[in-house]
């Protein structure tokens, strides 16, 4: 597959829904990772992203507006050690838990589905970034409903080892702006990325789509040193 231009992949779409990026800076030294939420309605714009040690959790932008917590509210991205996970739902603590006592990524999502939201069932995006002895490597998951049939889950793991410099992959809950939503399709798509934490960090967000974007998330790693560099944008502040 070619690489991906980010910011036309996102300026062409209005509604990706939630997305993942997760690669290597041009110049080799730093692993990179990003998420974005968006949203339709009230419940979902009512978000900002806080620091939550290592990680970030959603909250609500104005708690006296929240109405259905169970699938806005969580953390996105948690520390395991070495690792760095990234998703779009409470199966962040779910691999963060089963990691934790020694399973695999995959493993530990086996006790997932797809969001119960339907008709638009949601797919569960994740990633985990692993850092050590001065290499890195990541993974990305898709757990998704087979052509909207709730009955069906497919499972797709795509392993990224000593990824290429310069590189990344991004992946998104839904193809397209739709009711229901259709279902983002096929492998993550390879991405360019940027050597600067914040220059990559205003292409994303000034990508996205005005209305519909709610809140964003960067991190740099140096993979030599495991230190990192952490950037957080919310439209509600």
């Amino acid at each position: 597959m070619n690489r991906i231009s980010l910011e036309q992949e996102l300026k062409g779409n209005t509604y990706p829904g939630r997305g993942i990026v997760i690669g290597k800076t041009p110049d080799g030294t730093k692993a990179v990772s990003a998420y974005f939420i968006m949203g339709r309605s009230e419940n979902s714009r009512n978000r900002v992203f806080v620091e939550d040690g290592e990680g970030i959790r959603t909250q609500a932008f104005d708690p006296a507006k929240l109405q259905d917590p169970s699938l806005i509210i969580y953390a996105p991205v948690r520390v395991l050690g070495n690792k760095t996970i990234v998703t779009n739902g409470d199966q962040t603590d779910t691999i963060y838990e089963g990691m934790d006592r020694q399973l695999t990524f995959e493993q530990s999502l086996r006790s997932r589905e797809f969001e119960p939201d339907g008709p638009n069932y949601t797919p569960r995006i994740s990633g985990i970034m692993h850092i050590e002895n001065g290499k890195f490597n990541y993974a990305m998951s898709i757990l998704k409903s087979n052509h909207g049939d709730p009955a069906s889950c497919c499972r797709y793991t795509f392993a990224y080892e000593n990824p290429l410099a310069g590189e990344g992959h991004f992946i998104h809950t839904y193809k397209s702006d739709g009711n229901p939503l259709p279902s983002f399709e096929g492998e993550p798509k390879p991405a360019g990325m940027m050597d600067e934490i914040d220059a990559f960090t205003k292409l994303l967000w000034e990508s996205l789509n005005e209305e519909n974007k709610v809140s964003l998330f960067v991190r740099y790693i140096e993979i030599a040193s495991g230190r990192y560099e952490t950037r957080i944008v919310n439209k509600n502040s």
